[in-house]
């Protein structure tokens, strides 16, 4: 029988309360005394966690800073899956866009603390569509690789406008344009439309 779970932390609720309220409703909107609301303790417990609001924000995205997992599958289906995932993640009611691009419309590019974050795991995604594809031995893959990231955040904005997880499926077709012409074998199937809440989204 596995043992049960450790006990959270006073660290890791504050952590978990923040990352849930900034992503939802915003950096700017939530206060510290908001977050400390949440969980039921004081600003100074709070505090003597987090000594700033600066660095609850630096250790949220750092909390999102999540590696992508390996894979033993083909390169090519491993980034076309991407998309996928992608589609996926639209058609959940809570999401709200890339964390990153978020926290630096929000506070700025004078945040540079921020920005040092956000421009490090958008070029961690970027390089990892160029392992990819250099294990596919594309003649340029770096440039590749920038295509395919726009493609990806391209979808995400068009998510957010239109509430449309089908924008996922359509930059997931591009990606394919761009695989072949780089001399990349791939496939092509259509996918039925994803769902959000009650609602059936159709692309036409």
């Amino acid at each position: 029988m596995a043992p049960p779970p450790a006990p959270q932390t006073m660290k890791e609720r504050i952590l978990q309360t923040a990352d849930k309220l900034f992503y939802l409703q915003g950096i700017r909107a939530i206060g510290v005394d908001t977050i400390a609301a949440e969980i039921g303790i004081s600003k100074r417990t709070l505090y003597n966690h987090f000594p700033s609001k600066d660095a609850l924000i630096t250790a949220y995205l750092e909390r999102r800073f999540v590696s992508a997992r390996p894979s033993d599958k083909p390169p090519a289906e491993q980034i076309l899956a991407t998309f996928d995932s992608l589609e996926r993640r639209f058609a959940a009611k809570d999401f709200r866009g890339c964390p990153f691009v978020n926290a630096v419309a929000e506070l700025g590019p004078q945040d540079r603390a921020v920005k040092k974050i956000a421009v490090a795991f958008k070029e961690s995604r970027r390089l990892w569509f160029r392992d990819r594809l250099n294990e596919l031995g594309v003649t340029d893959a770096d440039g590749l690789a920038t295509q395919l990231v726009l493609l990806v955040d391209g979808s995400i904005a068009q998510d957010l406008v239109r509430d449309d997880p089908a924008m996922a499926r359509a930059a997931k077709e591009a990606a394919k344009v761009l695989l072949r012409n780089a001399g990349v074998d791939v496939g092509g199937e259509a996918k039925p439309a994803m769902k959000r809440g009650k609602r059936v989204v159709q692309h036409p």
